[in-house]
């Protein structure tokens, strides 16, 4: 593992409000890209989160479609190159093998959640292979031994494929999820089926 030698050139966007222009996209804007689809499965805790940033939701919203706009836009730069430009240069750089694949693993502090960090994947060239939430380098994650260890945001889908082994991995409901189907005991110790679903790499909720 290895340190980011420095920014881009154009370095990281920052919120700048100004007379008349829009504030450029920013960290603080990105942790609302991903608080927009938590909001599907966790309202709730999405509500609690915006109040800790002092953020209404339609600056939720404005974000996200900002983003999609970038997704979208002819002038797009490589998925690797948005997130250094929006994110700035990531807290740790990584080359790792998975299978028969070469990657870069890059990731970033998300200050709403301080033992977990944003890591993308990406192979030769700045296409993206995965993005998604993971444990922080020496954080200590949760003990999951039971289904109803299992609760809302606070564990990672590699977190779990990992404590309730085998499991399988389903195909998500739409882009930035995943499902995981695994058996685990409930608190009586009785096993049972499990479907639990992620975004963002972030548990969101368990279907029994």
């Amino acid at each position: 593992m290895t340190q980011d030698p420095g920014p881009e050139p154009d370095g990281p966007h920052q919120r700048t409000d100004g007379p008349g222009l829009q504030a450029a996209f920013g960290p603080l804007d990105f942790q609302l890209v991903l608080l927009r689809r938590m909001a599907d499965h966790q309202p709730g805790l999405v509500e609690d989160a915006l109040r800790e940033l002092d953020i209404e939701r339609a600056e939720m919203r404005e974000a996200n479609r900002r983003w999609q706009a970038m997704l979208h836009s002819p002038r797009r730069r490589s998925a690797a190159a948005r997130y250094r430009s929006v994110l700035g240069p990531p807290e740790y750089v990584a080359e790792r093998r998975i299978g028969d694949l070469d990657v870069e693993a890059a990731a970033w502090p998300v200050p709403l959640w301080p033992d977990l960090r944003f890591e993308v994947l990406s192979v030769p060239g700045g296409a993206v292979w995965n993005e998604w939430l993971v444990r922080a380098p020496g954080a200590r994650g949760p003990a999951l031994r039971t289904a109803r260890d299992l609760l809302p945001w606070s564990c990672t889908v590699d977190e779990v494929a990992r404590a309730f082994a085998p499991a399988r991995p389903m195909e998500g409901t739409a882009p930035t999820r995943w499902r995981l189907a695994f058996s685990a005991p409930d608190a009586q110790g009785e096993r049972g089926e499990y479907v639990a679903e992620f975004t963002w790499g972030l548990l969101q909720r368990l279907v029994d």
